[in-house]
C-alpha cells in the first residue's frame, strides 16, 4: 500500500499569521463567485474556482501544468503509487500533464472545500526563464527527470499576489491591463521557491522533462491514434529504453500506460456528459474492440462503462467531468 505524503502538516509548512488573513480574505471572494458545488471558470485567464460541500469519490482527472491553493478543506491526490495530501498550509503544483486521481476528504456544506486552480502556461515558463535564467537546483537535484507533482508552503508574497488576482473578479474591467501582470508575479514566486526548479526544467531545452513534456504534448493531441514508443521516442530523441526511464521518473507510468489512462479518462467524461453508449465511445477514443475497451475499462475504473456511467450519474460527477 502507497505511503500517503503529507508532509504538509509539519511545522515548517504550518500557515503563519501573516499568510492567514490573506486566506480570509479570499474565502468569501470565492464563496461569492462559486455559489453551489462544482468548477467555475472566471474571467480571469487560466484562473477556476472550486466549490464542494461534501466529501467526493476519488476521481480520475487528467491535470494540466496548475498550482491549487486550499482556502478550505483538504484534498488528497494519487499519482500511481504517490499519494499526497494537502490542506489550507501549503499548495500543491502540478508541473506536468498527469493523470491524476483526487478525492476532497474534508468538507462540510456550512464550512465547503474551496479550491484556486490556476494555469501554469508552458509559454510563460519558458519566457520567464528567458528573462530571469534557470533557478538553482538544490544539492541532489541530480536525476534526469524529476516527479511532475509536488507541494510546498505557501509564502507571504505568493498569497498576496493570488489576493489580488482574486480580487479582480470584483473589478472585470481590470482584468485585461492587470491579470497578465499579477499572473507573472504568481509565476515568478513559484519559480523562486526552494521546488521552482521543478517547473523550470519543463523550459529548459533537451532536459529530461522538457523532452517529456514534448511528447506528452503528442500524445494529447493524437492519443485516439495508435502510437508506439518507437515513434515517442523519435519524438523526444531518446532511445525506447531511456524514454522509458525518463517518462516513468516525471509521470509514475510507462508511455503505453499514460497513453491508455489518456484514452479511459476521455472515455469516461464521454460516458458521463455526451449522448453516447458504451461501442460508440470505444471507437471514438480508438478501441477496435468495444470487448476489449469495457475489459479495460473495468480494470481502470473498478465497473463495466454502462454501471460506472450510472453510478457517477447519480453522484453528480458529471460537474467535475465537463
Amino acid at each position: 500500500m502507497a505511503e500517503i505524503d503529507r508532509s504538509s502538516d509539519a511545522p515548517a509548512f504550518a500557515m503563519t499569521a501573516d499568510i492567514a488573513p490573506r486566506i480570509a480574505a479570499m474565502r468569501p471572494l470565492v464563496e461569492r463567485h462559486a455559489t453551489h458545488d462544482g468548477m467555475f471558470p472566471t474571467p480571469i485567464p487560466g484562473l477556476q474556482l472550486i466549490r464542494a460541500g461534501a466529501p467526493s469519490e476519488p476521481l480520475g482527472v487528467m491535470y494540466r501544468p496548475s498550482l491549487c491553493l486550499l482556502l478550505a478543506g483538504r484534498k488528497r491526490v494519487f499519482l500511481s503509487d504517490q499519494v499526497t495530501e494537502y490542506g489550507e498550509r501549503c499548495h500543491l503544483v502540478v508541473s506536468q500533464d498527469l493523470p491524476l486521481v483526487g478525492q476532497v476528504i474534508e468538507a462540510t456544506a456550512a464550512d465547503p472545500y474551496l479550491c484556486l486552480h490556476l494555469r501554469i502556461e508552458q509559454t510563460e515558463v519558458s519566457q520567464m526563464v528567458l528573462d530571469h535564467g534557470l533557478p538553482r537546483e538544490p544539492a541532489g537535484a541530480c536525476a534526469p527527470a524529476a516527479r511532475g507533482l509536488y507541494t510546498e508552503p505557501s509564502t507571504v508574497p505568493l498569497a498576496d499576489a493570488l489576493l489580488r488576482l482574486v480580487q479582480l473578479l470584483d473589478t472585470p474591467g481590470d482584468v485585461a491591463a492587470l491579470a497578465p501582470l499579477i499572473r507573472r508575479e504568481i509565476l515568478y514566486r513559484l519559480l523562486s521557491s526552494p521546488n521552482g526548479w521543478r517547473i523550470a526544467r519543463t523550459a529548459q531545452a533537451d532536459s529530461g522533462d522538457q523532452r517529456i513534456a514534448r511528447v506528452i504534448a503528442v500524445m494529447r493531441a493524437r492519443f485516439r491514434e495508435p502510437l508506439g514508443v518507437p515513434e515517442l521516442a523519435d519524438i523526444a530523441h531518446l532511445s525506447p529504453s531511456a524514454l522509458h526511464q525518463h517518462f516513468k521518473a516525471v509521470t509514475s507510468l510507462t508511455p503505453l500506460q499514460y497513453l491508455k489512462q489518456l484514452r479511459l479518462q476521455e472515455a469516461r467524461r464521454l460516458l458521463v456528459t455526451a449522448d453516447m453508449d458504451a461501442a460508440s465511445v470505444a471507437f471514438d477514443i480508438g478501441y477496435e474492440s468495444p470487448s476489449q475497451f469495457s475489459r479495460e475499462y473495468a480494470r481502470q475504473f473498478g465497473e463495466p462503462p454502462r454501471r460506472d456511467k450510472q453510478r457517477l450519474l447519480d453522484a453528480g460527477a458529471s460537474r467535475w467531468l465537463s
